[in-house]
């Protein structure tokens, strides 16, 4: 006999998780976002290094070609301290996401990443990069780790980074069978730092984002854990 009571609740999660417009990610990366055929994200992030007392603005885009492609974009711009030659390098990603398990509980995603970096300074050179992204989510966690790797050309060093992130549904704890609610979650994240000539600079992240509709405000502390050893303190505004 069918449980009426327990397909109508299953039904409502499932429509909430396929409807709602916006949801938890990781601070410090931008590439594991799905984007719906079409859509759009836009994200502004201002970050703080304490011990340098800098700040520095990073505008963050992704438009949706399809369902499997997503087109990501990222260009960063110093806000102090002042001087000359304050926009940073364009960078310009395609994923393409080549397997795709959805259940009712969750999904799991693997995503391939390709692009290049292109200079906005006549000083600077280009760089291309490729890399892969993954995506667990079941339940009220979601795990995401990406990496990627920069070939420079010219003078521009080769360069690479990586990005362990776990975001935790704090609220609600289950979704209500109709509807869509404001939603919180905690962010731990691990994430390295490597040029070429240095060392990998590896960096641990706590943070909280609040979603609302198609609004995420999100903010956080991003530790050094070796040298140079900062701290950072960031917060972002995202719009889908």
């Amino acid at each position: 006999m069918v449980n009426r009571n327990g397909l109508s609740v299953a039904a409502g999660v499932v429509l909430a998780l396929l409807q709602s417009p916006a949801q938890g990610m990781g601070l410090r990366s931008f590439v594991a976002l799905p984007v719906e055929k079409g859509g759009g994200v836009l994200r502004g992030t201002v970050e703080h290094t304490a011990d340098t007392d800098s700040n520095r603005f990073m505008l963050n885009a992704a438009y949706g070609i399809s369902h499997q492609q997503t087109l990501l974009f990222g260009v960063p711009y110093r806000l102090s301290p002042g001087g000359s030659d304050r926009l940073g390098d364009i960078g310009a990603l395609y994923r393409h996401t080549v397997l795709q398990l959805d259940t009712p509980q969750g999904t799991d995603r693997l995503g391939l990443l390709a692009g290049v970096v292109v200079p906005t300074g006549g000083r600077r050179d280009e760089a291309a990069q490729a890399g892969a992204v993954f995506t667990h989510f079941r339940g009220r966690n979601e795990l995401d780790l990406d990496v990627l790797y920069q070939q420079g050309f010219g003078d521009r060093a080769n360069a690479a980074r990586y990005d362990l992130s776990w975001q935790y549904r704090v609220r609600p704890s289950e979704y209500p069978e109709w509807g869509i609610p404001h939603e919180s979650y905690l962010v731990t994240e691990l994430g390295g730092r490597w040029a070429q000539g240095g060392q990998t600079v590896h960096q641990f992240t706590l943070g909280l984002q609040w979603v609302v509709k198609r609004w995420v405000f999100e903010g956080g502390v991003v530790q050094d854990l070796n040298s140079p050893n900062q701290t950072h303190f960031m917060c972002s505004i995202r719009f889908h």
